[in-house]
């Protein structure tokens, strides 16, 4: 593809967009949730089925969806309501340490910058990212495997790992962009773009891609 061809390709996943699920993070700031659901959302999400984590936030944020009620709950609750999402003991004590945190440190406000979310433990660039363009509507740009896959595949870089990915495309994809980048590639991934044998013939960016790496599709 050529590098022009970016705004089109969102112009076009963007109409396409309401075909397909939403990532559940999307769906906490649509609904204007907040940065700390965003946040938790974001954690239980990692090495888990979207849907699993979408069950699992509301039954979390039933209990308690700010730092400091979150405080107020037992870890061994905490792990139950979670409960199947990957690792979900960990996730516990983690959901517990970074809301600690956040009260002690910050006041008991999700910090608003990249720099200051990632002193949290068990934050990662990718969580912090997405608590900045979808909780704070600044510029943030996450980079998961989806995004990663998706701008190689379609030759818009040529990276070997996500952080390599995040760095060359805050230096060419136009900000305006930024915020829904992620959505728009992580919903096309799960539905088209797929890992393996993606649906290159129900694809509205066929024309456009320069599918690097296929070497099968349906």
């Amino acid at each position: 593809m050529q590098d022009q061809d970016i705004g089109r390709i969102i112009r076009i996943l963007s109409k396409n967009l309401k075909a397909w699920e939403l990532p559940i993070v999307t769906h906490l700031a649509e609904e204007e949730m907040g940065p700390y659901p965003i946040l938790i959302s974001t954690l239980l999400s990692l090495r888990t089925k979207d849907e699993v984590t979408a069950q699992a936030s509301e039954r979390l944020f039933s209990l308690a969806s700010t730092p400091e009620s979150m405080l107020q709950v037992p870890e061994e609750e905490i792990a139950r309501v979670i409960y199947p999402v990957g690792f979900y003991k960990t996730k516990a004590k983690t959901i517990l340490r970074i809301s600690r945190d956040i009260m002690e440190c910050f006041a008991g406000k999700v910090p608003d910058t990249i720099e200051s979310l990632l002193t949290l433990k068990g934050v990662g660039r990718k969580t912090a990212n997405l608590v900045v363009a979808l909780g704070y509507g600044k510029d943030g740009l996450c980079v998961d495997t989806h995004v990663h896959r998706i701008s190689n595949r379609l030759g818009y870089v040529h990276t070997k790992n996500p952080l390599a990915t995040e760095v060359v495309l805050r230096g060419k994809l136009p900000k305006k962009y930024w915020a829904v980048y992620n959505t728009l590639m992580v919903a096309f991934g799960r539905n088209i773009c797929r890992p393996l044998s993606p649906l290159c013939s129900a694809c509205p960016v066929f024309s456009c891609c320069d599918r690097i790496g296929v070497t099968r599709s349906r």
